[in-house]
């Protein structure tokens, strides 16, 4: 059975390079010449830990092939994964066109039965619509939603050691079901983690675990602000509600706000859906303003400090990424910080170990990347750490302090808060700690 990937983006690249490692036989597909150009020649256009060995790997052999002829991908496969890019419309709404297309294009080159299966985030009831483009297929097209959950950084292993599989699949559909059975069963050997439901249930799964998650990070950076404003620490308010068993640890960490990818449309997405059906999900709604307001802390904190005057201040900022392990700077809390730096007259210092590339393709010459983070902070008047590399967790600080003009550290991560930094002689402000 061979196993066809439309799109070579993060999702698609991840899934199609993990399936042939599981022995599958992958073809992945793009209209994009130069992607596919590159990819034939080993070079990836994402930085995601262990992915390059994989692809390496299973292209030497000759399970994972890549090709810009997206008809006769279709046209050899059994199943055929759509994993297009579906881009927020102004309405919160997402831009399915490359979905139909994909969808078209099967109804049209598919030269057997055949499963497509739904990958990219899709709003509730594009399983339906997608049935109605091939229900005159030549072929029977069965449609089955199967959304991915991984994590940037961290998406091969979530891939190849997932938590759980969701497909939506009709339950009298045994081919759709056979076929999907069999290109999971890899990862199942210890558990079956699939998870079946019904299409439109898989379509709301992926959006609600993502503004859940979301929800979790808002709610405790609004905490953060309330811990700075009666003397509480919000390192300590974590520990203690983490450690209740019903709501456990993660995603309570105060920071910056959360961006990539995912959150920030997937809970706009959300919103739209509710709105579309007559409700307004307020919860939702309310950790979307949330999180746009956090995404200014930092500059907040630095005007605070300046007296409102950041004319001609020399800023250092360590990461730009949205988050650790990945290239990824969308949405990413550094950008408003570099936007809003930027409106006030003040000069930009940047560093970031795999994202530089893209900050500079982003603001030109308007800021200043530079190799080395150390070379970021000589004569800042403040540092800003936005991203929690694992670089940045113990720097020396006395070098810090040599190099810079003015010890002003904003930890927009709260990796610093123990470190005794005030007794070195710096002014240390995190989020919602006592700290340093």
């Amino acid at each position: 059975m061979k196993l066809c990937m439309v799109g070579t983006g993060y999702v698609g690249l991840v899934s199609g390079a993990c399936f042939a490692e599981t022995g599958q036989d992958v073809i992945c597909a793009d209209v994009n010449e130069a992607k596919i150009a590159s990819l034939e020649e080993g070079r990836i256009p994402i930085f995601e830990p262990g992915l390059e060995d994989i692809v390496a790997r299973c292209a030497d052999g000759g399970r994972l092939r890549f090709t810009t002829d997206v008809a006769a991908a279709i046209g050899e496969s059994t199943a055929v994964f759509v994993a297009v890019g579906t881009p927020p419309r102004g309405d919160g709404g997402a831009d399915l066109s490359a979905v139909d297309a994909v969808a078209q294009a099967v109804a049209e080159h598919a030269k057997r039965e055949v499963v497509l299966v739904l990958k990219s985030t899709v709003p509730v009831g594009t399983n339906a619509r997608v049935r109605r483009l091939v229900k005159d297929a030549k072929h029977t097209v069965h449609v089955v939603s199967n959304p991915e959950f991984l994590k940037e950084g961290d998406a091969v292993s979530d891939f190849l050691r997932p938590d759980r599989v969701v497909i939506g699949c009709d339950e009298d559909d045994d081919f759709a079901r056979e076929v999907m059975s069999r290109l999971y069963h890899p990862v199942c050997l210890d558990r079956d983690r699939i998870v079946w439901m019904d299409p439109a249930s898989a379509e709301l799964t992926k959006y609600v675990s993502n503004t859940m998650l979301a929800m979790r990070i808002s709610f405790m950076n609004e905490i953060a602000m309330l811990c700075e404003r009666v003397g509480a620490d919000v390192h300590a308010v974590r520990a203690g509600v983490g450690s209740d068993d019903r709501i456990g640890p993660k995603f309570l960490y105060a920071g910056p706000g959360y961006g990539g990818s995912c959150f920030p449309k997937d809970v706009k997405a959300l919103v739209h859906t509710g709105r579309e059906n007559g409700m307004e999900l307020e919860l939702a709604s309310t950790t979307d303003r949330v999180n746009e307001r956090q995404k200014g802390v930092c500059f907040r904190k630095l005007r605070q400090h300046f007296d409102d005057d950041l004319r001609g201040k020399r800023v250092a900022i360590w990461g730009v990424s949205f988050k650790p392990r990945t290239d990824d700077i969308r949405e990413s809390s550094a950008l408003t910080l570099i936007d809003a730096l930027l409106a006030d007259g003040a000069q930009v210092f940047a560093h970031d170990p795999e994202a530089s590339e893209h900050a500079v393709a982003l603001y030109g010459d308007r800021i200043t990347m530079v190799d080395d983070a150390y070379d970021a902070a000589k004569d800042a008047d403040a540092l800003c750490l936005m991203t929690e590399w694992r670089q940045y967790q113990n720097p020396s600080f006395e070098r810090l302090k040599e190099l810079m003009s003015r010890p002003l550290l904003i930890d927009g991560r709260n990796i610093w808060s123990s470190y005794g930094l005030r007794a070195l002689g710096f002014t240390y402000d995190g989020i919602g700690v006592k700290g340093s």
